[in-house]
């Protein structure tokens, strides 16, 4: 079976205007292709690949609208605390079906992968389980990453005597695709480089990527990025590795910063910046200036630094609102990070795309390229500055060659008229 898909702009090939699709895989990328079973028109519209949300929480997905639980302080620790007695109550499938929705949600803006953060830090490894069973379930649908992350520390949880460093590798066991972490809550500053060290071993004994919540904090002083990005270097492992947040190196001076810059191009670490939930949750202790809470994403665009936007989280105790529109995403980010200079549209849409498929190590399957499986979403525009300027809608998803889902082509009929 055969498709082609005949007036399209497409992202990377501005002299395409056709796409031919063959048993679920692009064939070419061009004009005056050759015939196909199947015509489909997209009437101007602009083609990418789908969007890639490299850092979400599926399993707190509306926690938020629990009127048992409210964060009053709208801080991140006070989110933590909350959740970690919310989760004890959770069953097997109350935890798939909130899972699901989170899913069938993101997915119906255009959203076809996912990195999912998911807390192992409860003794039954309930979230892991979930996770791991609903990624073999939508596969067809979506692909996932599971992240073993240990929510309340490796080091300060420890319940039915295991600690959260014994639940992360039980998780990778079970066929977690990640190590997490979150140095920056942990008790002290030695446990918090314990951690780093002990994620690292890990990945390579269970040749398994890194993903760590990292220096999620106004703390100027936060140093657990530079510790990571050394363990990396180290080990060769840089390119396997994110840091996501990593809020604190937005607060750190200029002479610093400019020196990790260049350990960071050594190691080729991958970053995450979240831009909604960052900038709701962090300068709650600031007056005014009050810091926006993101990390250096222009600096990191600036100097090749593979960077990518992940929304986080959906109505939950740490971020009462969201969607799962990566458009929405994109723009908050682009905003807050000022990557608004001409040559930055051109290029911008790649924080939602191919920037997350490199960090989870998706670039052999993942973009539009001939051979590649033909996954991709159309936008309502004609042009990658279109999209952002307008914020548009995701119009259809096709994965393998087959429609995930198509909305009717929008249509205006202005009655005022403008002299």
């Amino acid at each position: 079976m055969s498709t082609k898909y005949i007036n399209a702009h497409i992202y990377g090939h501005p002299q395409a205007q056709e796409i031919l699709v063959k048993d679920g895989k692009f064939q070419a990328f061009g004009k005056d292709l050759q015939e196909a079973d199947e015509v489909v028109d997209l009437k101007g519209r602009f083609v990418i690949p789908p969007y890639v949300d490299s850092h979400l929480h599926l399993d707190y997905y509306f926690t938020g609208q629990d009127p048992k639980v409210k964060n009053e302080s709208g801080t991140l620790f006070e989110a933590i605390d909350l959740w970690n007695n919310y989760k004890k109550g959770t069953s097997y499938e109350e935890m798939k079906a909130r899972m699901k929705q989170s899913i069938k949600d993101v997915v119906s803006y255009g959203t076809q992968y996912i990195r999912a953060q998911t807390d192992c830090t409860d003794p039954n490894l309930t979230g892991i389980k979930a996770a791991i069973a609903i990624r073999e379930e939508l596969k067809d649908l979506v692909t996932i990453q599971v992240v073993a992350f240990p929510q309340n520390g490796m080091y300060s949880y420890c319940e039915a005597g295991k600690t959260g460093r014994d639940l992360v590798e039980e998780a990778l066991q079970l066929g977690a695709d990640c190590v997490g972490g979150i140095p920056h809550n942990e008790w002290c500053r030695e446990d918090g480089e314990a951690s780093i060290k002990e994620i690292v071993r890990l990945a390579i004994k269970y040749n398994k990527l890194i993903d760590v919540h990292c220096d999620e904090t106004d703390d100027d002083q936060a140093r657990f990025l530079e510790l990571l990005n050394a363990q990396a270097l180290k080990q060769g492992y840089g390119r396997l590795t994110t840091a996501s947040h990593t809020c604190s190196f937005g607060s750190a001076n200029d002479s610093y910063a400019f020196r990790m810059m260049g350990l960071f191009k050594q190691s080729g670490i991958n970053f995450v910046a979240c831009p909604t939930e960052n900038l709701f949750l962090q300068g709650r202790q600031d007056t005014y200036p009050k810091r926006r809470g993101l990390t250096r994403v222009k600096e990191f665009v600036d100097n090749q630094i593979n960077v990518a936007f992940g929304q986080d989280s959906i109505v939950d105790l740490w971020y009462p609102a969201g969607s799962g529109n990566m458009m929405n995403i994109l723009d908050n980010g682009i905003h807050a990070s000022q990557l608004m200079r001409e040559s930055d549209f051109d290029h911008n849409l790649d924080l939602i795309t191919y920037n997350g498929a490199k960090l989870m190590g998706l670039e052999a399957e993942y973009g539009l390229e001939p051979g590649k499986p033909a996954n991709f979403i159309v936008l309502d525009a004609d042009s990658a500055f279109d999209a952002q300027r307008r914020r548009v809608e995701c119009l259809a998803s096709i994965r393998q060659g087959r429609f995930l889902f198509q909305k009717a082509w929008p249509s205006y009929q202005i009655e005022l008229k403008l002299d």
